[in-house]
């Protein structure tokens, strides 16, 4: 499948996986003609284990991942797949596909998680010509300082107070990082915001 070029193997890429009625990020890697990945507990881990089709989208907007990764309101068209029953952001490269899946344990310094093992197993794809502008090193920052809040949600909810300091401290580095390479998103003053809320409710 010519889309799958886009991703050389063994590398992990950001994009947006669609399922039923949910968008979020994940971070995948090709090996061979499959896509990996792991989901951790939420709604399309719910959701891959009653409906096990996902449609895997590409990306260079980092607004529109972190949208995604803290479930506000995507302004986006979307429309029907080919092969699967599911619908796809319009505009957008996709690979569809079903979805193979192990549930699993790990843990970590967050503690005990259940986590989705999921192959994705690619049915249809199309790369859609788009105008786009580059990704700067400033739209990395963010990007992390969102997987660090992502973190720092379940530290708080699970009063890992040591741990919800080390991650805030990340975030608050990444914001100056971030100011600093000339970033100017409402969302780096918004993810410093829920940040500073959540490491003082688990004070």
């Amino acid at each position: 499948m010519e889309i799958l070029d886009l991703f050389e193997e063994g590398k992990v890429y950001e994009v947006l996986l669609v399922t039923k009625s949910n968008v979020t990020p994940i971070g995948i890697v090709r090996r061979g003609n499959n896509i990996y990945f792991k989901l951790f507990w939420g709604k399309s881990f719910r959701e891959i284990k009653e409906h096990p089709f996902g449609v895997i989208q590409i990306t260079q907007d980092v607004e529109l991942l972190i949208k995604a990764a803290l479930n506000i309101p995507i302004d986006a068209e979307f429309e029907n797949t080919k092969v699967i029953p599911l619908k796809r952001i319009k505009n957008l490269s996709w690979v569809e596909g079903k979805i193979e899946f192990e549930e699993d344990e790990i843990e970590d310094e967050l503690g005990k998680s259940k986590v989705l093992k999921c192959k994705f197993v690619p049915l249809y794809g199309k790369i859609i010509p788009a105008i786009t502008k580059p990704l700067s090193r400033a739209d990395y920052v963010l990007l992390e300082m969102t997987v660090y809040l992502t973190r720092l949600f379940v530290a708080t909810r699970r009063h890992k107070v040591d741990v919800a300091q080390k991650l805030y401290s990340k975030i608050w580095q990444g914001y100056q990082e971030y100011k600093r390479l000339g970033g100017k998103s409402e969302f780096a003053e918004k993810i410093m915001g829920l940040a500073l809320i959540s490491v003082r409710w688990n004070s």
